[in-house]
């Protein structure tokens, strides 16, 4: 979708304040009943009921019998458990845009997700294909596959800029590892998470040299190395890597490790292809998988990895689901509640 045709942002997805669902309340949690995907492995099956301390029943199209509220763990969210009942879903995956494009959330019901170790995971997939570019391993191995010997020179990350789109935990953690390579960070926030309001001081999160908002970036973008997108999918970051975005970079590579429909694929094959954007390497599209016949895979300068940059571990889900749990019948809103106004 080109930036022309993106629908208008909410006044949600506009980072207005959105009021929070109510915490469940104990009396309803302690009858709910624990429906999981068929997909979750029986060991983590077993995990989500010893913290919960109740059995766990399949997560199907048909809701089970009685009145009694649902706390349902897994992926997707059939639109027969979209009502009252619902009283927290917690999902397996760290993007949550799946679960909110479907039928309407039911307003009251908990939304968490599972991060664990993927801002980690993310990170070293960056900055490993930034050390390889720099340190010419594409032509290298293309070099090889010829038998051709030719000196190339290298290049140092440090001291160069990346521009990173999403200052929340994945962005964070990757503003962090560049930041230790000595890389120059600037951190793009679409809100005012971190500071007081606009036209005042922000504060700037940790693992960035500078924070801007999104409509500051044109300058940027032409200093810019790397840029690197963490951005989840909203009404509001939908082809949010159009024609004026990429007309602004002037050699940059860039990295999509946050969600495909955020890019305009073809405004990006023209930067390409002209010479604006270095090269781009995509760990997620718009629609996935791709078949073979796709024209994604004739994009020139490209390389394009199977979404797989923070692959999910049952252990990333138990442990934030535990998390999640412990600060819920505390009391406390879990760090990993999504706004589901916003989308994240």
């Amino acid at each position: 979708m080109s930036e022309s045709s993106v629908p208008p942002p909410s006044l949600l997805a506009c980072g207005l304040p959105v009021p929070s669902p109510p915490l469940p309340a104990p009396d309803a949690l302690a009858q709910a009943r624990l429906l999981v995907a068929h997909s979750l492995k029986p060991d983590l099956v077993r995990q989500l009921e010893r913290i919960t301390g109740r059995r766990a029943e399949p997560l199907t199209d048909v809701p089970p019998p009685s009145d009694a509220p649902l706390l349902c763990v897994g992926d997707t969210l059939p639109d027969a458990l979209r009502t009252d009942r619902l009283l927290w879903f917690h999902s397996v995956n760290a993007g949550t845009d799946p679960l909110l494009a479907g039928a309407t959330w039911p307003a009251p019901a908990l939304l968490t997700r599972t991060v664990g170790r993927m801002g980690e995971r993310i990170a070293q997939y960056v900055l490993g294909w930034m050390l390889a570019e720099a340190q010419s391993v594409p032509e290298f191995t293309e070099q090889y596959a010829r038998a051709h010997w030719e000196r190339l020179p290298s290049e140092l990350v440090a001291g160069q800029t990346a521009l990173v789109y999403g200052t929340g935990r994945i962005g964070a953690a990757t503003g962090r590892l560049l930041a230790a390579c000595g890389v120059r960070t600037v951190g793009v926030a679409r809100t005012t998470r971190y500071g007081p309001a606009p036209g005042t001081d922000r504060v700037v999160p940790p693992g960035f040299d500078r924070l801007i908002g999104a409509a500051e970036d044109t300058a940027v973008l032409g200093e810019a190395r790397w840029v690197i997108s963490t951005l989840p999918l909203t009404a509001a970051t939908e082809g949010f890597f159009g024609a004026s975005r990429f007309a602004a970079v002037r050699g940059a590579t860039f990295v999509n490790v946050g969600r495909g429909a955020t890019v305009d694929l073809g405004a990006l094959e023209t930067a390409l292809r002209d010479g604006r954007v270095r090269r781009a390497v995509l760990d997620v599209l718009p629609a996935e998988p791709a078949a073979p016949e796709d024209p994604v895979w004739q994009l020139p300068r490209t390389v394009i990895t199977s979404h797989s940059a923070g692959i999910t571990t049952d252990e990333d889900i138990a442990v934030d689901f535990a998390a999640c749990w412990e600060d819920v019948t505390t009391g406390r809103r879990p760090g990993l509640t999504v706004d589901t106004g916003r989308g994240y």
